[in-house]
Order: structure tokens, then sequence, then C-alpha cells
């Protein structure tokens, strides 16, 4: 950054603009001026999801008027296709999802099953509750594979009382909304049309 006859380095140090080499004054130069572009053009397509997650809000909540049905919230993916097909937009929702205390009394409960079962249980289904349970490097759970375990057929009634507390013990703890726009490509598919500097 110049300041009258200086340029201020990394440290904040004031460094006399002679003793600045002319490519590192170019860099400093072609940086500043895409940074601004950046910041404008990020200014630009956050104006556009505003708008775009109000129009199609707008016209789910009219789609919902002409059907009689009461007005919701911001909830569920949607996708709104254009007349002749050759566009889509999509609205997704990504919600996060965490168990709260409950979960580990059901983990309990299932540990207590496999216990019990452990003589004619098969391997396979002990590997796969395991693997439910899996802690990832941040810490996480993996939420869908806990929830499957709600698929699998197990009439247990000590079984049955943990997936109870597993579905108990779900909590939404945010969710985020993104615009996904396609353009229908000449062989029926769509391509994305791209919103993302880094695709």
């Amino acid at each position: 950054m110049e300041e009258k006859g200086y340029m201020k380095d990394a440290q904040g140090r004031l460094v006399p603009l002679e003793m600045v080499k002319e490519i590192d004054r170019e860099r400093d130069l072609i940086v500043r001026e895409l940074v601004a572009k950046a910041i404008e053009v990020a200014g630009t397509i956050d104006l556009f999801k505003v708008k775009a997650m109000g129009d199609i809000q707008a016209f789910v909540d009219l789609s919902a008027e002409k059907y009689g049905v009461k007005k919701g919230g911001v909830k569920g993916n949607v996708t709104l296709m254009s007349f002749d097909g050759a566009y889509k937009v999509q609205r997704a929702i990504d919600e996060t999802i965490e168990f709260d205390e409950r979960l580990q009394a059901a983990k309990n409960l299932i540990d207590e099953c496999l216990h019990e079962w452990s003589e004619g249980s098969r391997a396979e289904i002990k590997v796969l509750i395991s693997d439910a349970f899996y802690v990832d490097k941040k810490g996480k759970l993996n939420a869908n594979r806990i929830l499957g375990l709600r698929r699998l057929d197990i009439t247990d009634k000590k079984w049955q009382k943990a997936m109870t507390a597993i579905g108990e013990s779900l909590q939404v703890t945010g969710s985020k909304a993104y615009i996904r726009i396609y353009e229908r490509q000449g062989d029926g598919s769509y391509k994305q049309i791209s919103l993302d500097v880094a695709s």
C-alpha cells in the first residue's frame, strides 16, 4: 500500500518507494486491482442471491395460494423450470444436524444388544454399527450413518428403544440455502452455470 513516497510492507513498516523493486510494485498493483474487482463482483453475487431467494420464495407462496395452502417459512428444496425446459433454477436447503446427549443412551442400548447377540450375531452387523458411530478428524459423527441404523429391520425391544432415542436426540442446529442454476445441453443433460470463481 502506497503512502506519500512509501509502501507499507507485510509487517506494517513504511519502506521508501525507491527501495521497493519495480516488480514488487507491479505485483502489488495487479493484486489490488483484482481484489477491488473481486469485492465488487462478490457484492453483485450477494445481491443476486438475496433477490433470487426472495423471488423463488414469492413464487412458492404464490403457487401455494393458488391451491389454498397456508404459507410457511422457507422450507425444502425447490426446482423451477423454464417453460421450454432449457433452464432450471434450484433452491437447496442444507441443514446442519447434530445429536444431543440421548445419542449416548442409544449407543449404550445398542452395545447391550450387541453383547446379548454376540454369540449368534454376524460380524458384519457389528462392523456396520461400529462404523455408524465413527467420529471424524473434526470430532463429528456422520448423521446419515447413524440414521441409517433406523432402516435395519430389527424387532428387538431394546434395539427399538435405541432407535427411538436416536430419533429424539436429533436436533437441526442450522441451515444454509444455496441457489444453483442449470442450462440444458444439446444431449439433454443439464450443466450448472457456475457462480464460483474456483470452478
